[in-house]
């Protein structure tokens, strides 16, 4: 596999922070944060157990926000004691973390075994608040480094599943047992390849004080109290990304790129060479030619190569992505032209999942290919092309039907979700009656209206729409109701009137008599 440059842009605004990764010129990354939604993975809190329930193996747990922690089972570890802040516990690789082998001093069968109803709790959150689920967290703790994570309470070594040369992996493992300091697990990660054991003693000791620094808030503060906050999103990003195929930062605010190289200096003063500070006046983000792709990223048909596209569907519950060949017909075989098309297809979606977000269970529909060749040809380019995504993910084999079944942790809300307002017209459901559908109802109403009451003068108040079809036409479809009921109907537009509602009021009195004829 060749090697990918990779250049990391970030843009700061008084309301907004961006950060955009791109990928041998192609934008494949775009992280946001604003004010009112600061991130908060990665933040430790001392929170208290508020309920549980054995039901669905999970507690509720108050960290001091909005909504209550979820604390599920499988994020939990055998507590020694409730005031106990450590624990024993195994892993092989970073992918494993949630998936802990429980100490085989204290077996624990269920969430009831871990955690009571009124507990304090050292806690660390795993996932954004999304929509209206709180927090996910885990009483698993991780203290991210340069090179390593440090696991307080555990005792194993694990290697990113990311480095897969053998040599590597063992002589990692020996330089780290050398220098692991006892009661602590380690995790290896991926950037750590090549390195020696002084950037590894840097590391520990400087996350080894802040665990000591946290032990004491944490006996001090009362529960809900927030313990350790995580980096800010940019210095975030430079520790976690900051990987050998990065070969330039570019930072468009001065003081944010002063923090950074600060930040570099006592990290690791080599990297301070590939940030640069913006000058021009053209925006950054205008300069580089990735601010026009950013406002189609809300946008669901995604135009590829020789005009076919993919058309993307975000729900509550899942994500459906649809390939179309288009305009695309190729010049040899149909059967040519499909392979062709999910091909590129594969490798679009592999970059729109990344670069929008996009988490929980996706759903892919590659155009029907008869050839199993092909079939195995385009999964394997999906699974490459996702390869460099840094959300853990799993990929189901395509179907004889061309589809395909993957799910990608979701930390934090989609981009759609994070920049978005469910929309008050069609609160989120993406249709609307059409004014003919609506036009009808109001017939209906005076239908009933004509048939139950007394009432013969009403004025109907609709929006400008149904409006123009009601009154189109000579006779107009109004005067025809008018006619054929015996009534007589005022139309009032209202612009303000919501395009599925409608007003009738009673001449006479001027009440409002809309719900009396409503079904």
């Amino acid at each position: 596999m060749s090697k990918i440059e990779t250049r990391i842009y970030v843009n700061v605004t008084d309301n907004e922070t961006r950060i955009a990764v791109v990928e041998d010129g192609r934008l494949v990354e775009l992280l946001t944060e604003r004010p009112e939604t600061e991130r908060i993975v990665g933040d430790i809190y001392k929170g208290k157990v508020t309920a549980v329930l054995p039901g669905i193996q999970a507690a509720f747990v108050d960290i001091g926000l909005e909504k209550a922690g979820f604390l599920h089972f499988s994020d939990t570890t055998d507590y020694q004691g409730s005031k106990s802040l450590l624990f024993d516990m195994e892993f092989i690789d970073e992918d494993s973390l949630k998936k802990p082998v429980v100490s085989k001093r204290k077996k624990t069968t269920g969430i009831a075994d871990v955690v009571k109803k009124g507990q304090e709790i050292l806690v660390q959150v795993i996932r954004e608040q999304i929509d209206s689920k709180g927090p996910r967290l885990t009483s698993i703790i991780s203290l991210p480094g340069r090179y390593l994570v440090m696991i307080p309470g555990g005792k194993q070594i694990g290697i990113s599943k990311k480095i897969s040369d053998i040599s590597e992996k063992k002589r990692l493992k020996k330089t780290v047992t050398s220098l692991k300091p006892p009661k602590f697990g380690i995790i290896v990660r991926t950037v750590a390849r090549g390195k020696d054991g002084r950037s590894f003693r840097a590391d520990m000791n400087m996350l080894t004080k802040r665990w000591e620094k946290m032990k004491k808030q944490i006996e001090k503060l009362p529960a809900p109290a927030l313990v350790h906050k995580d980096l800010e999103l940019t210095a975030g990003i430079i520790r976690d990304l900051l990987t050998p195929d990065v070969v330039e930062v570019v930072i468009d605010d001065k003081k944010e790129y002063s923090k950074i190289i600060k930040y570099l200096k006592a990290l690791d003063p080599k990297l301070r060479s590939i940030v640069k500070f913006h000058k021009d006046k053209e925006p950054l983000f205008d300069k580089i030619g990735i601010e026009s792709e950013i406002e189609k990223m809300l946008e669901r048909k995604v135009w590829i190569k020789r005009g076919s596209n993919i058309v993307i569907d975000q729900t509550e519950a899942l994500v459906t992505i649809d390939v179309n060949t288009g305009r695309f017909t190729g010049k040899g075989k149909w059967e040519d032209a499909i392979f062709k098309t999910n091909l590129e297809a594969a490798r679009e979606i592999a970059r729109q999942i990344r670069l929008r977000d996009i988490g929980g269970i996706i759903i892919v529909d590659f155009i029907d290919m008869d050839n199993r060749e092909h079939r195995q040809h385009v999964f394997n380019e999906f699974k490459s092309a996702l390869s460099r995504d840094h959300s853990e993910n799993y990929i189901s084999s395509i179907s004889d039907l061309g589809l395909v079944e993957m799910t990608r942790k979701r930390v934090r809300p989609s981009f759609m979700h994070a920049i978005s307002d469910r929309c008050p017209v069609c609160d989120g459901v993406g249709r609307v009656l059409s004014r003919e559908s609506m036009a009808v109802k109001i017939e209906r109403w005076f239908k009933r209206a004509a048939s139950a009451a007394r009432l013969n003068r009403f004025q109907l108040i609709v929006n400008p729409q149904v409006a123009n079809l009601l009154l189109a036409g000579r006779p107009s479809r109004l005067r025809n109701l008018e006619k054929n009921l015996r009534l007589k109907i005022d139309v009032i537009v209202d612009t303000t009137l919501h395009p599925e509602e409608f007003k009738v009021l009673d001449t006479g009195t001027e009440k409002d008599v809309t719900d009396k004829f409503m079904i």
